[in-house]
């Protein structure tokens, strides 16, 4: 799904119904989704450790008025899962919810995760941070992405060119290391170049975060 400059080296018209790719896109998310087992782990930051620097919130301003391929960005978003892994998540008053005040700005650089938890040989197979941003498994470790357009540390010197490869190759802006897991690439190819260019367009819209993801971790050795 780490390092931005990655997905882990994208006006008021009604957004168009899905098209059957995208449709397949999601049901073959969902099969996915089932094949991993999860055991959720909660991060928490070493003990003794200094407490390292918060992430800078999003500056506050005003909505303005989408235009109509980033309001349809804006809906693919919103519907492919984007938010469950790339936006930060906290207890509500209902129970797990994503931290809208820091959507889609990936793993909080100030949660620093300890080791992940050994599994024994058996079915289970992957462990997950508490804000649901940080992934362990046979891969290694991942950690979700800023997709803000904060140039530093998100999207924000990321081309629209350099967004779609990422999809298309799997590879950090198209040319670098493989996107990890849990990021559905063989699903997201199911969205169209135009596709793309909207959700690219939608993330150029939203407030910039400055959060600095770690960089992922190799597999522990056994």
């Amino acid at each position: 799904m780490n390092r931005p400059a990655s997905l882990q080296d994208t006006e008021q018209p009604v957004p168009p119904t899905p098209t059957s790719g995208t449709r397949a896109g999601t049901r073959a998310g969902l099969a996915v989704a089932a094949a991993f087992a999860v055991v959720l782990a909660h991060a928490a930051p070493a003990a003794g450790a200094a407490e390292p620097a918060q992430a800078k919130p999003a500056a506050a301003t005003a909505a303005r008025p989408l235009g109509a391929q980033a309001a349809r960005g804006k809906y693919l978003v919103s519907t492919s899962g984007c938010h469950d892994c790339h936006t930060p998540w906290k207890v509500g008053p209902n129970g797990p919810e994503p931290d809208m005040s820091r959507a889609l700005s990936g793993h909080p650089q100030q949660v620093q995760m300890p080791a992940a938890p050994a599994l024994p040989e058996g079915p289970w197979l992957v462990t997950i941070g508490a804000t649901n941003t940080a992934f362990a498994g046979p891969w290694g470790v991942s950690f979700t992405a800023n997709l803000t357009p904060d140039a530093e540390t998100g999207l924000g010197e990321w081309t629209v060119r350099d967004f779609k490869q990422t999809i298309r190759t799997g590879k950090h802006m198209g040319r670098g290391r493989a996107v990890l897991p849990p990021m559905p690439i063989m699903v997201y190819n199911h969205f169209t170049d135009a596709d793309l260019e909207a959700i690219y367009a939608y993330l150029r819209t939203i407030p910039a975060v400055s959060n600095r993801v770690p960089e992922p971790r190799p597999p522990a050795a056994r």
